[in-house]
């Protein structure tokens, strides 16, 4: 299908309808009648996990690229479940691990969602909870694309004003409220075509940006960010077209791009400002490498290719951000390293390690 040709795909995360009902931790269920419920229970509380919580900044949001992940059992789970289970029902118990602040929802880009949609999402988190929430492909990807995922007509309503506004940003406003945390506009490569014209494209994105509905009001935390997949927007034009709009840019560890080091005169020229970051897969698998890192890394539920470097560095931005008093939301894929609750757990480390050594 054509969905799992991109990245971080996600579809299956359908809210339930209703609000998950309080979760108290109880004995693990038999892997059968688990499989059947419709109520996902949480990993035992970990002092370890809440201490290293309480020592993080208030205004760091870590999260993961979705949550229906059924080898996360004993680390998110406690008891197996089948993926549909944790897609429709494991939102609450995931928002109850101590470091899982934000959660990125990539399924959004694949078609769009409703406010109905977004809200019972929203009813199943903490009130300190964030989204960030990745733009439909009907206004972010430039081109119309067959099953196989292949370009096949350039794409009417790339970046037009109106849909963006109507048919992601409204109902994400409507629908989470003060939790939602950063829109996404993650542009899928363009053509050679349209690199080719790079003033006229920045100049489309600028006019989209700029016609948005405003945030704050509804949403004090939130912010718009772009994430792109082709290094030629990385130029101080790509910056003042997301400063004259009070957007920002969403650091793209993902290896179409440069590394991190590379990406962050951008975050720079937009300073001050909120870190926006989403870790999508290890460079180690080279630009169409998904498919490699998923068959390597599944059930997800360990490191496989540590990433020490991005790790450090990453960390080393966050503690900049925050100490600064600006906000930083930070989603990892289990693509990154192999188990994405790890990488989490792992970058959350560093920082508290930078934190001390500052004090």
């Amino acid at each position: 299908m054509q969905n799992s040709l991109f990245d971080d795909f996600e579809d299956a995360d359908e809210p339930a309808s209703v609000a998950a009902p309080e979760i108290a931790p109880a004995p693990a269920p038999k892997k059968r009648a688990a499989a059947r419920t419709t109520k996902v229970l949480p990993a035992p509380p970990d002092s370890v996990l809440q201490a290293l919580a309480i020592e993080l900044p208030t205004n760091l949001r870590l999260g993961t690229s979705s949550w229906h992940f059924p080898g996360w059992t004993g680390m998110v789970w406690e008891g197996e479940y089948e993926q549909s289970v944790l897609s429709k029902h494991g939102l609450a118990a995931y928002a109850q691990h101590p470091l899982f602040r934000a959660v990125s929802i990539d399924r959004s880009f694949y078609k769009p969602l409703t406010a109905t949609q977004f809200a019972a999402y929203a009813a199943q988190v903490p009130e300190d909870f964030r989204f960030t929430v990745k733009a439909p492909s009907l206004v972010a990807d430039a081109m119309m694309r067959g099953e196989d995922g292949r370009g096949m007509q350039a794409n009417p309503a790339f970046l037009d004003p109106a849909l963006a506004a109507t048919e992601f940003v409204q109902p994400a406003l409507d629908g989470l409220g003060h939790k939602l945390g950063a829109l996404v506009f993650q542009l899928s490569p363009l053509p050679g075509p349209m690199l080719a014209r790079m003033p006229e494209m920045l100049e489309r994105l600028g006019t989209m940006l700029r016609a948005l509905p405003a945030l704050r009001p509804v949403a004090p935390d939130g912010v718009v960010a772009v994430e792109v997949r082709n290094p030629e927007f990385l130029t101080p034009a790509f910056c003042d077209v997301l400063r004259d709009a009070g957007a920002t840019y969403c650091l793209g560890l993902h290896p179409k791009l440069p590394p991190i080091e590379a990406q962050l005169p951008l975050l720079r020229a937009l300073w001050p400002g909120p870190l926006v970051c989403r870790w999508n897969l290890n460079r180690l698998h080279g630009a169409y490498g998904y498919e490699d890192a998923k068959a390597l890394y599944e059930p997800f539920d360990k490191l496989v290719d540590v990433d020490p470097e991005t790790r450090a560095t990453l960390a080393r931005v966050i503690v900049g951000t925050t100490g600064a008093g600006q906000r930083a939301y930070v989603t990892i894929s289990n693509k990154a390293e192999g188990s994405a609750p790890q990488t989490v757990q792992a970058l959350a480390e560093e920082v508290r390690r930078r934190l001390t050594a500052n004090r």
